[in-house]
C-alpha cells in the first residue's frame, strides 16, 4: 500500500469516527428522540433497555437490539421491600454489558413510568449523565411504526463496579414526617390523580398495592404526572411549560422536593423531570401512599372523608 493511499484511508477512518461520535452523542441531554435512537441502534456504545409494566410485552416485540429489565424482580429485592442491592444491580448491569462509558437508553410502556423508575435506580448507583429516557417511550416508537424485533441480541458482559448508593435521591418515611412536623423545609409533591389525592378513591381501579386509608400527606401539593406529558404521544412538554406548571403550586427549585405517589413509579417520572430536566434537588419517596397510608399513628389529610371498608 502506498503512503498516499494509507493517508487517504486514515483520513476516511477519522472522518467516520468523528461522524459516529457526533451521531452517538448528538442528544447530550437526559432525553433522546426516536429519530436519534433509530440512527444509533448499531452503535456499540449505546445499550437500549426496555423496562415495561406489562409482562410479555418485550417478548412480543421490542426495539431492535434492546435488552429487558423486569422491574419487579430485577430492580427490587423480592423478599424485603427495597430497591435492588448494589451487588444485585451490579450483577444485572454486568450481564447486560453496561459499563460506565455506555450510553444507556431506557424506554417502556405506560409513558415510561418504570423506565423512569429504572433511571432513578441507575442514578442512585452513580450512573446519571449517561442514562437517558427515550422521549415518548414505547408508545411513540409504536405510533411512528418504527422497527421491532423479537430476538434478543447477545452481549458481552462488562466488569462494571458500582459506587455505594446515593441515599439523598431517596426519601424515607422519616424524611416525610420531618416535613409534616415542620422539622424540614422540603416540599412534598404528590403526583397522583386528584381523586386519589383528595381521598375520593384509595387507588386506581384494578391495582394490587393498596393502603387502608385514603387521602394524602398533610401539606403536600398535587400536580398529576400526566400534566407533564403531551397526551398525543407521551413526550415530555417543553422546559418552560414544565417550570411554570410546577411553580404554580410553589415547586420552583428554591427548596428540596420529595415526590410521592402510590408505590413510587409515577413519582419517579416526575422525579426525572424535576431533577434531570429542571435541575431541582429532588428525592423520590418510593414507600409512597402504600406505606404512609398504612402506617399506624401518622396524620393524614382526607378531604373526601372516604373510610376503608365503608359503603
Amino acid at each position: 500500500m502506498s503512503i498516499k493511499h494509507l493517508f487517504r484511508r486514515l483520513a476516511v477512518a477519522a472522518t467516520l469516527l468523528v461522524a459516529g461520535a457526533t451521531v452517538a452523542f448528538a442528544n447530550s441531554g437526559p432525553l433522546v428522540t426516536t429519530d436519534w435512537l433509530e440512527q444509533n441502534l448499531a452503535n456499540p456504545k449505546v445499550r437500549v433497555i426496555e423496562v415495561s409494566v406489562e409482562p410479555g410485552l418485550f417478548e412480543r416485540g421490542h426495539v431492535p437490539g434492546a435488552q429487558n429489565i423486569v422491574w419487579h424482580t430485577d430492580l427490587v429485592e423480592t423478599v424485603n421491600r427495597d430497591i435492588a442491592s448494589r451487588e444485585k444491580f451490579q450483577a444485572l448491569l454486568r450481564r447486560l454489558g453496561i459499563d460506565k462509558d455506555t450510553t444507556v437508553v431506557l424506554y417502556g410502556d405506560n409513558n415510561n413510568w418504570f423506565a423512569a423508575w429504572g433511571a432513578w435506580v441507575f442514578d442512585i448507583y452513580g450512573l446519571r449523565d449517561n442514562v437517558k429516557l427515550l422521549d415518548g417511550g414505547r408508545r411513540k416508537w409504536e405510533l411512528e411504526r418504527r422497527p421491532f424485533a423479537t430476538n434478543v441480541t447477545p452481549v458481552v458482559a462488562s466488569t462494571i463496579t458500582l459506587a455505594e448508593p446515593n441515599r439523598s435521591l431517596r426519601a424515607r418515611i422519616t424524611d416525610v414526617l420531618n416535613v409534616v412536623e415542620k422539622r424540614s423545609e422540603a416540599r412534598i409533591l404528590d403526583i397522583r390523580s386528584p381523586d386519589e389525592f383528595t381521598g375520593k378513591i384509595i387507588a386506581p381501579a384494578g391495582v394490587q398495592e393498596l393502603a387502608i386509608r385514603a387521602g394524602h400527606i398533610p401539606g403536600a401539593v398535587n400536580v398529576p404526572w400526566a400534566r407533564a406529558v403531551n397526551a398525543a404521544d407521551g413526550t415530555i412538554k417543553p422546559i418552560e411549560e414544565l417550570r411554570k406548571l410546577y411553580a404554580e403550586v410553589g415547586i420552583d427549585g428554591s427548596k428540596p422536593i420529595i415526590t410521592t405517589c402510590r408505590i413510587g413509579e409515577r413519582s419517579s417520572h416526575t422525579w426525572f423531570i424535576l431533577s434531570r430536566l429542571l435541575g431541582y434537588q429532588v428525592a423520590n419517596y418510593d414507600g409512597s401512599w402504600t406505606e404512609y397510608g398504612n402506617t399506624v399513628g401518622v396524620p393524614i389529610a382526607n378531604p373526601a372523608g372516604t373510610v376503608w371498608g365503608g359503603k
